[in-house]
């Protein structure tokens, strides 16, 4: 009981990697422009390359994790985080941040795809599906958390503090990925050459329903990864207010998805959870789209975005279970992929959204995010 309990810390945490390597240092955002003496864009390109990273970094690990175990390639994963974030303290421009931003994610990669593997090898059905919605509502502190203490750090010290902090986590990390036992016996391991492994994405991408859902949850995450790319400058700029208060709002939003993530079990199917979550992101992305582009109030703004965010947390367990429950003989491969998919989206999103006005390029890709989900799950459902 006592590891089990120990499991689903690491997993938590290890699931949580992403909001932290991304939203840490969001509030920082503005003023390392200055620090590098660079562009908004420039400033930008580390949150795209993390993302990148981060997508890369899963198509990779995923694969060979079956191939090998978990256990090594997680070790390995958390030692790579950690050389990374030092590089990144001590970068001496904005290009090289940005290439050390790219280690990072890959790094922190490899905490994400195993950590969902893991639930897979040890849970299935209904078990697996609450095990993904407690790493689910852990996951939803993390957006909390990250913010808010950068914000409170940015009051004292500079960017680089927010990287400590990453750096002292990804340690904790990699203590508590040595403690972790193994969950892929060898007997349960892929056959083959490790190169071999990775010819399981074809096999992978041929199913119908597991595409069909991460492509649904992929569209969702235009939604959060724009919300993330804009956010610092829409509310520290645009409406004028300091970097805590961006890390207020930043939290209580990420509240919204970490509770709708906890709630999306109480719908009697996964598949009713993703039918709720689209409707709902169809008319809040409408919604928060006429107040960006109306020139509508600092509290119509946090409200709708608010109820957004709820709509769109509901879909993250029930599309993450849905996918993996149809591909659970490669369960790496199929966490990579869906990892990766989402990721990438974050990638393209951040930059397009600093394209002409910040407010409607938002609103659009908020919009466009929502119907795109909407039609992926609907041809899910047809594919059951």
């Amino acid at each position: 009981m006592k590891y089990k309990v120990f499991l689903l810390i690491l997993l938590g945490m290890l699931t949580a990697f992403g909001p932290f390597v991304t939203d840490m240092y969001l509030p920082a955002l503005p003023s390392m422009t200055t620090y590098f003496d660079t562009s908004v864009s420039m400033v930008q390109l580390g949150l795209t390359f993390s993302m990148i990273g981060l997508a890369v970094g899963q198509l990779l690990i995923g694969p060979i994790s079956d191939k090998i175990g978990r256990s090594r390639p997680l070790i390995a994963s958390m030692v790579l985080f950690i050389i990374s974030t030092v590089a990144c303290i001590f970068s001496p421009n904005v290009v090289f941040f940005t290439a050390m931003r790219l280690l990072q994610g890959i790094a922190g990669a490899g905490g994400i795809v195993i950590s969902r593997s893991v639930a897979t090898d040890e849970f299935s059905g209904q078990e697996l599906l609450k095990m993904l919605a407690v790493i689910g509502a852990i996951n939803g502190i993390a957006p909390i958390v990250a913010p808010i203490v950068g914000g409170l750090m940015l009051s004292a010290i500079d960017w680089r503090g927010i990287f400590l902090v990453l750096l002292v986590l990804g340690v904790v990390l990699l203590v508590g990925s040595i403690m972790f036992r193994e969950s892929l016996p060898a007997e349960r391991r892929s056959r083959g050459s490790v190169i071999g492994t990775f010819a399981s994405f074809g096999v992978v991408a041929r199913n119908r329903r597991f595409i069909s859902y991460v492509l649904q949850q992929g569209f969702a995450q235009f939604i959060l990864f724009a919300n993330i790319a804009s956010s610092p400058f829409i509310i520290q700029q645009h409406y004028g207010y300091s970097p805590l208060v961006f890390s207020i709002c930043f939290g209580v939003n990420a509240i919204a998805i970490g509770v709708a993530s906890a709630l999306s079990v109480k719908f009697r199917r996964p598949e009713d959870a993703v039918a709720a979550s689209c409707a709902g992101m169809l008319v809040m992305s409408v919604v928060i789209a006429a107040v960006l582009m109306l020139g509508g109030p600092f509290w119509a703004y946090e409200a709708s975005l608010f109820l957004l965010m709820f709509t769109m947390g509901l879909t993250f367990t029930a599309s993450t279970t849905l996918a993996l429950n149809s591909e659970r003989e490669r369960a790496g491969a199929a966490s990579a992929m869906l990892g990766a998919i989402c990721f990438l989206a974050g990638g393209i999103v951040s930059p397009l959204v600093g394209m002409g006005d910040m407010l409607c390029s938002t609103g659009i890709i908020f919009v466009a995010g929502a119907v795109l989900s909407s039609i992926f799950a609907y041809r899910a459902r047809c594919t059951a």
